[in-house]
């Protein structure tokens, strides 16, 4: 297939089954390039790229190994983690502390999370959150903060969710779909306790940013309805359609923290890290020369293109999770246009990159070499925008399965890496 299915199959950044494995406050009408970006005979590696690695804790992935470790064991293997990023010479960690309407903190709002113990809402007996801040920096490391904004849980069931659990309070802001738990981005009083639980943590902690998903609407599932009639009832008025209903609620949401961080602590910063196609250029002029089944305009109703001309967000880092020359969505075609719709905005563009592909046999023959995404940091040197990459995710930076990583500090990294900012 030379298409993307846009099927999730676990829950993280871009982690979709392939089947082949204007500037201002108003939008410009033009063209975007579909190639393009400032080019030149190459950047060069600077010691204040940012140089990244995703810290997953959904489904135990990376953090912690298993849930019910004890603190020390937490503690430990936390700071292993971030002494693998310093050994790799990186300097930001993306940690996730919100991954299911949980928490990774003592949180004003929300349950302790149940990948920390094994029951939602039972006290860690630490502060997660609080630790990765200090030892990071402690260690030269950014942290960005990691949130998932209406993902609920990954299951139907609010049974399952401790008593005390604003959705539990709530049933009629939550929705079923594709074997998971949503709260419902169309209605306001959603909006503003999703905003008010996230940045509850920029109140009490000193991190670096508050870094969302790819995660808005969720992953369109074949012969599934996302039943948000009754919302789109009472508040879509004046709007096109549905869809452009939808995108509003999002923009609301991104616009809207925009403007309450800085209120709440001056100086951090707010990125996003969308799926890696805002639209094909068959969908519209101004979108890629590619040809995915999932765009996120119009299948998770996130404009992504429009935060960025819109200057909403300070960094983007667009998953672009494909091999160079893969068909469908190709990185040499991509990592051009989103260097182009940064260009004069003052966003930072950091690409994703797909570090858990490299040596997965399952994976196009790309991917079983190990220079694979060497090769995409040098690609990427060719346009100024790019300002760093981050890795998914830190299991991989570990184990390196085939040498993917080893292969990228040797022929990049050379130097040890202080913060980006």
């Amino acid at each position: 297939m030379a298409t993307l299915t846009g099927l999730v199959t676990t829950g993280e950044p871009g982690l979709v089954t392939e089947g082949e494995p204007g500037l201002g406050p108003a939008e410009d009408s033009a063209a975007v390039p579909r190639s393009g970006g400032t080019r030149g005979p190459g950047r060069p590696r600077t010691a204040s790229e940012l140089r990244g690695m995703w810290l997953s804790t959904v489904i135990n992935r990376d953090w912690p190994s298993r849930a019910g470790l004890s603190v020390a064991r937490q503690r430990a293997e936390l700071l292993a983690h971030l002494d693998r990023a310093v050994d790799r010479r990186l300097n930001a960690v993306f940690f996730q502390v919100r991954p299911t309407a949980d928490a990774f903190w003592p949180s004003s709002y929300e349950p302790w999370s149940q990948y920390l113990t094994g029951v939602q809402g039972r006290d860690p007996g630490w502060d997660p959150l609080g630790t990765a801040v200090r030892e990071a920096h402690a260690r030269g490391l950014e942290l960005h903060a990691w949130f998932n904004p209406y993902r609920v849980a990954n299951h139907t069931d609010p049974g399952r969710l401790v008593a005390t659990h604003p959705a539990r309070k709530h049933p009629d802001w939550v929705i079923p779909y594709g074997g998971r738990l949503y709260y419902n981005p169309g209605l306001p009083e959603v909006r503003a306790f999703v905003q008010d639980a996230m940045l509850d943590a920029v109140r009490k902690y000193a991190f670096d940013a508050v870094h969302w998903d790819d995660y808005f609407y969720p992953y369109p599932v074949a012969g599934q309805v996302f039943d948000d009639d009754a919302a789109y009832r009472t508040h879509g008025a004046g709007f096109a359609g549905r869809a452009a209903w939808r995108r509003d609620n999002i923009d609301r949401l991104v616009r809207e923290t925009a403007t309450r961080i800085p209120q709440i602590r001056p100086g951090t910063r707010f990125g996003i890290s969308p799926f890696g196609v805002w639209r094909n250029h068959a969908s519209d002029p101004r979108g890629s020369d590619t040809r995915a089944a999932v765009q996120t305009y119009d299948d998770l109703y996130a404009d992504t293109r429009k935060w960025v001309r819109e200057r909403w967000i300070d960094y983007i880092v667009p998953q672009v999770y494909w091999n160079l020359g893969f068909a469908a969505a190709d990185y040499a075609k991509l990592v051009p246009w989103w260097a182009a719709v940064t260009q004069g905005t003052g966003v930072e563009l950091y690409i994703g990159e797909a570090l858990y592909k490299a040596g997965d046999p399952a994976q196009p023959a790309a991917w079983q070499d190990l220079a694979e995404l060497s090769r995409h940091l040098t690609f990427a040197r060719d346009h100024t925008q790019v300002r760093g990459h981050v890795f998914f995710s830190a299991k991989e930076v570990d184990v390196d399965r085939v040498g993917a990583m080893a292969r990228v500090v040797s022929d990049h990294y050379q130097r040890s890496a202080r913060p980006a900012r």
